[in-house]
């Protein structure tokens, strides 16, 4: 019997690196199925010559979807976009690839599907993104029943794109945002002027080799059929409380800004025209609850993983924001 093939859709990407460079090391053979070739390419040296193969793919394109799951053993969907821009709306990749990619994996006999949402999916949700994260997996559910369904927190890690964006943030400006506070500011009897309320937005940031992890051992177990799985750190925090650990590993001192959600969104309607937004207002509306992992989900425990500490590894990655004088004393 040769080895097991896996087709992961959108393994070029931040979370997808780590994932593939584990199937690798399993002995699998990974179809990368990515709309750049080129740009995947780099992948190619984390396993043996010939074991690591990207492969154009559009998950709109039902064809292009059934050559890439012919023959395999399992397939991974990581698709997802964190704002729309021109035909690559969350509709189109979150809702209808998803159910491409299902049912082409359910036509070809392919054994396992890990489909990657997000902590927040919830059809009723105001935002977008979550709405269509929560119809995204109904479609799978329907097309593949068996499906085994991976919500994560916010995924930290050294090519993140949370703890790199706001430490970048910290070099160039005076003050970083904590959304989601009070406005007017609250007035507490013992404490004063109450800027922050309760720091914002909640998170519980998850480690990317965690989410990695958890993935292939889900993949592998078939006790994970048909199961939805949350995953989140050890810890939760605040938004004010993730700025703080921002400024503490970059060494630097900065204003942290109280933003109220209306103000943010006003911001947003600017901010989002830019070709790379930085704030949608859609995300201001995701901003508004929570994302942690719900108390009674099933989590990275369920699936055989302690879970990593943002403390043990943000320092691995963003002490080079610190000012030159920290970075020769580091060296040194």
């Amino acid at each position: 019997m040769g080895r097991r093939i896996v087709t992961v859709f959108g393994g070029s990407g931040f979370l997808g690196r780590h994932i593939v460079q584990r199937l690798a090391a399993d002995g699998a053979i990974v179809r990368v199925a990515v709309r750049d070739v080129e740009a995947a390419a780099y992948l190619k040296p984390l396993g043996d010559p010939g074991q690591i193969v990207p492969v154009y793919t559009d998950i709109t394109d039902p064809a292009l979807i059934a050559a890439v799951v012919k023959g395999a053993d399992a397939a991974i969907n990581l698709v997802g976009i964190l704002f729309e821009k021109r035909r690559r709306t969350f509709q189109r990749l979150h809702v209808e690839g998803a159910a491409n990619v299902a049912a082409a994996a359910r036509e070809a006999g392919v054994e396992r599907l890990i489909h990657l949402s997000a902590i927040g999916a919830d059809p009723t949700s105001r935002s977008v993104y979550a709405r269509t994260k929560a119809e995204g997996e109904n479609a799978v559910k329907q097309a593949f029943p068996g499906a085994t369904i991976l919500r994560p927190s916010v995924v930290f890690g050294p090519e993140d794109d949370f703890f790199n964006r706001f430490a970048a943030l910290a070099r160039l400006m005076p003050v970083l945002p904590v959304f989601g506070c009070p406005m007017p500011p609250k007035i507490d009897l013992a404490r004063g002027l109450d800027l922050y309320g309760d720091g914002g937005t909640k998170f519980q940031p998850v480690y990317v080799g965690d989410v990695a992890q958890a993935v292939v051992n889900a993949l592998a177990d078939t006790g994970t059929r048909n199961k939805l799985f949350e995953l989140g750190g050890p810890n939760v925090y605040s938004f004010k409380d993730m700025m703080e650990l921002v400024l503490e590993h970059t060494a630097r001192r900065r204003v942290l800004l109280p933003i109220p959600f209306w103000l943010a969104d006003f911001y947003a309607m600017f901010l989002e025209r830019l070709p790379v937004p930085p704030l949608t207002r859609d995300q201001v509306t995701l901003l508004q609850w929570d994302n942690v992992v719900w108390e009674r989900a099933l989590d990275l425990a369920d699936l055989g993983i302690e879970a990593t500490s943002v403390k043990t590894v943000l320092p691995t990655y963003l002490h080079r924001y610190r000012p030159q004088k920290f970075q020769a004393m580091r060296a040194a």
